[in-house]
């Protein structure tokens, strides 16, 4: 199966996203999921976090985003506003919503970390990308990576996660030598079961 937007946007249309229930304290933050149609279908674009010795994702590939801001309208604007400030991309002009996966909990080094993570997928609306400008300090590599080889299973790996002195190869996508785990890779999964019972259902 190569996906490309046009199944994407199908496949979420209509679709009632399951909320996280907060704990006690929980605050929310917003990712965009942002997809483009290249060569081969589909393609979503990741960044790199910038290495903080205070973020538990540091040097982590992620899509764009942030906390929620109290002046953020809602959570869409939240994931709108951080997109706009880590890669320079207008999603409001540029952009447009095409729906929204389950929330997740925010779990780093092994417990949850007091976050709820809602991620919104949008398509880009023109054919020529705009140019992306990295925030310096936050975001340190940007790249699109095409859906068809991490929904076939082509890029599966593994990533050696060390907890309490116990090593769990944890499940990971390899994109071009970058690896994809954590929170990105079970939002990128989420994504991916949606799109493979659209094709089981004969989408």
């Amino acid at each position: 199966m190569i996906p490309g937007v046009a199944a994407v946007r199908e496949a979420l249309a209509g679709r009632a996203h399951r909320p996280a229930a907060p704990g006690q304290g929980d605050r929310f933050a917003a990712v965009a999921a942002i997809l483009r149609e290249g060569a081969a279908g589909a393609e979503v674009l990741l960044i790199r976090r910038a290495s903080h010795p205070r973020d538990p994702w540091s040097g982590q590939m992620a899509f764009p985003g942030g906390r929620h801001d109290p002046t953020d309208p809602d959570l869409v604007a939240t994931a709108m506003r951080e997109t706009a400030e880590e890669v320079g991309l207008a999603l409001d002009r540029e952009g447009t919503l095409v729906g929204r996966l389950d929330d997740l909990p925010a779990v780093a080094r092994g417990r949850r970390a007091g976050l709820v993570i809602a991620p919104f997928v949008f398509q880009l609306a023109g054919p020529e990308p705009p140019e992306l400008r990295p925030a310096p300090g936050e975001v340190a590599e940007v790249l699109w990576a095409p859906l068809g080889p991490l929904l076939r299973g082509e890029r599966d790996a593994t990533y050696p996660y060390e907890h309490e002195g116990r090593h769990i190869p944890l499940p990971a996508y390899d994109v071009d030598g970058r690896i994809v785990w954590g929170l990105t890779h079970r939002m990128l999964s989420a994504l991916f079961e949606i799109l493979d019972g659209r094709a089981r259902d004969g989408y």
